[in-house]
């Protein structure tokens, strides 16, 4: 796999995030165990994670499955969240994070992969923040590319995604809404 910026990712997600308001922090997701506030806390979390990962500290943040428990939004996320995914794009703009293996959630794989990972999970969590609060959403196709390369199934029969059963889409749909399938989520939720 090559090497990809996750900037306009991290840069998304922060701007996404700055436009949420504190009463919006309890409303629902396409990730039904979370709400807007916990959602925020994950991507913190796994931005902290996936930073480490790519500079191979190993520990706690790396070291932890991120279902684990429920993340609690930090009182300081307005600051530290764009921090965190700002961070989170600049570890992986070093050459050495792409190289050998790392681990994130407990998980060890070729860091090449985790970089992919890592921007998958910046594009999804982004998507969902978006959709939970109604605010546009888009994304380059190169990094939709490489989110549609990770999620692809190998055993196309399984009907089993990285993250749960996928979600067919017809096949004119977008790029993104194909992206989100894969994903296991509905390309048309919309909050209740």
């Amino acid at each position: 796999m090559e090497r990809i910026d996750l900037g306009a990712a991290a840069e998304r997600v922060a701007r996404l995030a700055e436009g949420i308001a504190d009463e919006r922090l309890g409303d629902p997701t396409p990730c039904p165990e979370y709400t807007v506030g916990t959602l925020l806390a994950h991507v913190a979390g796994l931005s902290v994670a996936f930073r480490d990962a790519a500079r191979k500290h190993f520990g706690p943040t790396t070291d932890t499955p991120p279902g684990s428990s429920l993340p609690v939004l930090a009182d300081d996320w307005r600051t530290a969240l764009p921090k965190a995914v700002d961070e989170l794009a600049a570890a992986w703009r070093e050459p050495d994070a792409w190289e050998g293996d790392t681990r994130a959630g407990g998980i060890d794989l070729p860091a090449a992969v985790m970089g992919c990972i890592a921007l998958d999970e910046l594009l999804i969590h982004g998507w969902d923040l978006a959709r939970s609060t109604g605010q546009a959403y888009e994304v380059s196709e190169e990094e939709l590319r490489v989110s549609e390369a990770l999620l692809t199934p190998t055993d196309d029969a399984s009907g089993e995604g990285f993250f749960g059963p996928i979600v067919p889409v017809p096949a004119d749909a977008p790029l993104l809404d194909h992206v989100i399938g894969l994903s296991g989520r509905h390309p048309d939720w919309r909050p209740v």
